[in-house]
């Protein structure tokens, strides 16, 4: 329709410009200029509708949705965000959830069986935090003394059929959450919080899987608050 009105508003504009130069001198001029005026008029409107019949009822419409949807379509980077939560069922690691608090997906990335499945070739940034509460004053020993460092990791694992179906670490963080002494006070004792966080880019493929590992003994005390432990990839 935009491209109707164009036709038409050139059509008369160039002809009442021609009008405008032109002074007629009599009325058989002026009879003879209003019916050139009549005739390019009528010439448009027989172009515009030949060319209607020709696309044919509600085409222009038609391509007008198809492209705004191709456009949409291309505008969609493949990306997905995880949210962890503790399950004792799960032994390796937090247990992750889509569709809850500020989890998505999109582009064909998605997460089945705990792990997240890649759809393409391409580049990816993978990244992942683990927040834990941990016990400075728990030990191992069993004579009842403290730890001196309590440390808490976190790994994420690749699996894929161009590794000769092995699965690799490509992501592991390990770090001090807290140091005790001989001479603790009680109140330092307590829990204390740490995070680890790690990202990278990947050159992944289509069929790829994967998921993270933490240690059996740190998973009760995981932070399931949002923005606290969390799994992402998204394509470059």
């Amino acid at each position: 329709m935009e491209g109707e009105c164009k036709v038409l508003l050139d059509v008369h504009t160039e002809a009442t410009r021609e009008a405008l130069r032109f002074k007629p001198s009599s009325k058989k001029t002026t009879a003879l200029l209003v019916l050139t005026l009549c005739l390019a008029a009528a010439a448009a409107a027989a172009v515009l509708v030949s060319n209607r019949h020709a696309k044919g009822p509600g085409q222009d419409e038609d391509n007008f949705d198809l492209g705004r949807t191709l456009r949409q379509l291309s505008n969609v980077r493949a990306a997905i965000h995880l949210e962890g939560r503790y399950n004792a069922t799960v032994k390796t690691s937090a247990e992750w959830k889509n569709a809850v608090d500020q989890s998505h997906s999109q582009g064909g990335l998605k997460l089945s069986n705990n792990q997240i499945m890649i759809p393409q070739n391409g580049l990816y940034f993978v990244y992942s935090q683990a927040s834990f509460r941990v016990d400075c004053s728990s030990s191992d020993a069993d004579d009842g003394t403290v730890r001196p460092i309590v440390h808490v990791s976190h790994t994420v694992k690749r699996w894929s059929s161009s590794l000769g179906d092995e699965e690799r670490t490509i992501l592991h963080s390990i770090r001090s959450a807290c140091q005790m002494t001989a001479s603790s006070s009680p109140e330092e004792q307590g829990g204390w919080f740490s995070s680890v966080y790690m990202g990278a880019v990947f050159n992944l493929r289509r069929g790829d899987r994967l998921r993270t590992v933490m240690e059996e003994k740190m998973l009760p005390g995981l932070e399931d608050e949002t923005g606290k432990t969390f799994f992402g990839v998204f394509a470059l």
